[in-house]
């Protein structure tokens, strides 16, 4: 009998201190995986455009030639996604990286301007004209940075990305060689005109969702301008927007990303295209877009992303964010009229 009861005694305790080994490396494991998301949740640093093509030129032996700072700060740009802190996060399907929201959707923003200007590039930069003939290692580094961006296995989205990159470089290597004549780079007016008005829709659009932060009923603004203009259905003529609250970091944090990515890119079109802007007197209007995308990426002090209503005490992140973001495309709309001017 008080063998019986060692036995069992013995049983309690073992079964005790396995519940709290496996208690102690649970809590370990999930104070490691929050040390790790706050770690993680960082937004990179902003990166002067001329010193890195510098940096590049030297490492390489490279010249820089037209069109060189553009495709550096590209490259930089896909380079951040895939090497910043925590790596690639949008595709984890582990903790802690499944956990977070606010970095997959600020990778998504820099994704989006990576992917026009990759398109801008084959379709415009380095083309002399409609007939001209595609380059291909441009074509190939579009398509894949167009690849899903949450893929994590066969393939990966940073094995696509990174093949992207081996692309651009291919192409950066043939551009700069003074001894090649295979790869161009144009920079010319109705070219930056082209790229310019793909980044206006996009700002337009990231103001307009970042207002709805707050409901307010407005009018459809995508009805056909007169009565000719045909329409697949009807619409309604006013209509009530407002994000859900569940969403309003997400599409913060895209805004953060997209503008993070555009003034980097804004910077090297500076350098790149400087003879032509200056001859439409258009860079100091460059340069005003840019200082205002500088202001988007102000430090948040606050740990969430409030939702105050747009006079009231608490802030509103989303509507400061849109108002940045409106001026400069504002901005944008007056750059691309003083190109189109002889």
């Amino acid at each position: 009998m008080n063998w019986k009861i060692w036995q069992t005694s013995e049983l309690d305790d073992n079964s005790s201190l396995i519940k709290r080994l496996a208690g102690g490396i649970v809590i370990s494991y999930l104070v490691v995986c929050l040390g790790l998301g706050w770690w993680w949740n960082s937004k990179p640093e902003l990166f002067d455009v001329l010193e890195h093509a510098s940096l590049t030129a030297a490492k390489n032996n490279q010249n820089i030639v037209i069109g060189y700072i553009t495709t550096t700060t590209l490259d930089r740009l896909a380079a951040t996604l895939l090497e910043k802190r925590g790596g690639y996060l949008s595709n984890d399907v582990f903790p802690p990286g499944v956990w977070a929201d606010n970095v997959p959707n600020w990778e998504f923003g820099v994704l989006v301007q990576i992917r026009d200007m990759a398109r801008a590039m084959r379709v415009d930069f380095s083309r002399s004209q409609s007939q001209s003939a595609e380059d291909q290692d441009l074509s190939q580094a579009e398509g894949k940075f167009f690849f899903d961006n949450s893929s994590w296995l066969l393939p990966q989205s940073e094995d696509e990305y990174s093949e992207g990159r081996k692309y651009l470089a291919g192409y950066l290597a043939r551009l700069s060689d003074p001894g090649l004549s295979n790869a161009q780079f144009y920079a010319r007016a109705d070219n930056l005109r082209n790229w310019l008005a793909g980044v206006e829709t996009r700002l337009g659009s990231l103001s307009q969702r970042l207002s709805q932060s707050v409901g307010k009923r407005q009018l459809n603004i995508d009805q056909p301008r007169n009565s000719a203009d045909a329409k697949a259905s009807g619409a309604l003529e006013e209509m009530e927007l407002k994000t859900p609250w569940s969403e309003l970091d997400d599409i913060f944090y895209e805004a953060r990303g997209q503008t993070w990515a555009l003034l980097h890119l804004l910077s090297a079109v500076d350098q790149d295209f400087a003879d032509i802007l200056e001859k439409k007197n258009a860079r100091i209007g460059l340069r005003q877009i840019i200082r205002e995308l500088e202001s988007t990426q102000d430090t948040v002090w606050s740990p969430i992303i409030l939702n105050g209503s747009g006079m009231g005490f608490v802030a509103n992140h989303s509507l400061v964010m849109a108002s940045h973001v409106s001026r400069a495309n504002a901005a944008l709309s007056d750059l691309r009229r003083l190109l189109e001017q002889g």
